[in-house]
């Protein structure tokens, strides 16, 4: 086939199925589709700094596929699609997992994280790393902004680089899909990392029930609430990569959890997803801009256009200060830090600490998350921090979800952008943000829908309904100035 006059396939809001169908037609090739992507980064993300390493792999890896694809009678959907994941997420390749941190610079995996081979089995091209806020967003106390990174640098929001909040901590993967730098990308969240992000960059970003997406390869915050998810243009995409990655893992027990869940979420991508629905509003989760709350309110307009039914409830609040992710963050850092080569400079929380010390020029925001979770003992079996976390539990999900689901009969609880995001992921479940529409400044807002565990398929089938019916989206006008 002659090339030479072949016009460009175009990359910008294209989705999952629709370049899967020019891959298949011969209209574009993976090779012809990852070049176009990385010179959009090139061109662009000088401005966003979404992008904290590039595969130098990717080119090479979608040749090959290319060449496997004609000799395949099928493949899947994400076969020879580029994709972008949050630098935290372990890869056997030429690039490192640093999770931001300028200690764990020269930190090359020995194995791919789960969902990265099941990334791979999908036949999907992971073209680059993602910055993020450093650590996850759990390295200070003192006024660090989203999305900055000692070794990745600030994260803008494509939306308005310097202007609007980018999100974190997966401010990286948010930008740079907002951007349309790859087709689809990876997130992890704690408590609102993929959600906030999401919101704040015209996203859908599925933050799933914990125990549906392993964790395992990748640097943890906090085991009971840690999760990796989908952030994606189109609720379509978010459902078809939510599908490759979920799964059961023998490393990662509560992943058993999730045997008898649903592997293909596309089946609940219904247009008419919102009928009957019982959806929970608690205003006093509402924005403090009016322009905002004027968003959210449209937003429930339309979700009773939709033929929910929509009821104020109020769900219980209690302001308790828990020490279990500062607890097991210690434990989960060190496990994971001690098992590194010898090429990376740290092996324990205490040895990031006093590196970091020696960088204050990049490590400009301070350490105290750090110098705090590095006092704690970090034994699971520790009194106080067993007794945090079922105080964690039964605030969040007894006496908070789970009664105000019950009570009122509910189908989901919707919040304004993510504002309701830390119940839901101390009880390890669901949630889903869709675009909701711009401030007449250009600001992105979007809503979540929150349920219980393994509430998926029915989270899915009302943001489907929803983004259909609204279809907010729209892509942000990129600069190259610096």
């Amino acid at each position: 086939m002659k090339t030479e006059n072949k016009i460009p396939y175009n990359i910008e809001e294209t989705t999952i199925l629709e370049v899967q169908r020019a891959l298949e037609s011969g209209a574009v090739t993976s090779l012809e589709l990852t070049k176009q992507y990385l010179d959009r980064i090139a061109t662009y993300d000088s401005t966003l700094c979404s992008i904290r390493e590039i595969n130098p792999d990717a080119l090479e890896i979608a040749a090959e596929l290319d060449k496997k694809r004609q000799e395949m009678d099928q493949v899947g959907l994400l076969y020879g699609i580029p994709v972008i994941i949050k630098d935290n997420i372990d890869t056997n390749d030429s690039m490192a997992t640093t999770a931001g941190s300028i200690a764990l610079e020269n930190n090359f995996a020995n194995e791919d994280a789960f969902i990265v081979k099941k990334l791979r089995e999908a036949g999907a091209i992971i073209i680059g790393k993602a910055n993020l806020s450093e650590f996850a967003n759990f390295i200070t106390k003192l006024d660090m902004p989203n999305g900055y990174s000692s070794l990745g640098g600030q994260v803008m929001n494509p939306y308005g680089p310097g202007v609007w909040d980018v999100g974190g901590s997966s401010s990286g993967t948010g930008a740079s899909i907002a951007a349309n730098f790859a087709v689809v990308g990876i997130g992890t969240e704690t408590s609102g990392s993929i959600l906030s992000p999401a919101s704040n960059n015209s996203l859908v970003g599925i933050k799933p029930t914990l125990g549906l997406v392993s964790r395992t390869g990748i640097i943890p915050l906090a085991h009971s609430q840690d999760t990796a998810g989908p952030m994606t243009r189109t609720v379509s995409d978010a459902a078809i990569l939510l599908g490759i990655i979920a799964g059961v893992d023998e490393s990662d027990k509560v992943t058993k959890t999730s045997i008898g869940q649903p592997r293909d979420y596309t089946a609940f991508l219904q247009t008419d997803g919102l009928k009957g629905k019982r959806i929970g509003i608690d205003r006093s989760f509402l924005p403090e801009e009016e322009e905002e709350v004027a968003l959210f309110e449209e937003a429930m307009e339309e979700l009773a256009k939709q033929g929910a039914v929509l009821l104020d409830v109020t769900i219980p609040r209690e302001k308790f200060d828990s020490i279990v992710l500062y607890h097991e963050f210690k434990y989960g850092i060190n496990n994971y830090l001690h098992k590194l080569s010898d090429e990376v400079p740290v092996h324990s929380l205490s040895e990031v600490i006093e590196f970091n010390k020696q960088h204050l020029d990049v490590v400009k925001y301070g350490q105290t998350i750090l110098e705090y979770c590095d006092t704690l003992n970090g034994d699971l079996e520790d009194a106080k921090y067993k007794e945090h976390r079922e105080t964690d539990i039964r605030l969040s999900a007894t006496e908070g979800i789970d009664r105000t689901v019950k009570e009122n009969q509910l189908d989901v609880l919707v919040f304004a952008k993510y504002l309701g995001c830390a119940m839901p992921a101390k009880a390890g479940y669901p949630s889903v943000t869709v675009p909701a529409g711009y401030t007449t400044k250009g600001k992105p807002m979007g809503i979540t829908f929150s349920g219980l565990a393994y509430s998926e398929p029915s989270l899915i089938e009302m943001a489907y309904s929803y983004e259909q019916a609204t279809k907010h989206r729209i892509s942000p006008v990129l600069d190259v100035r610096k």
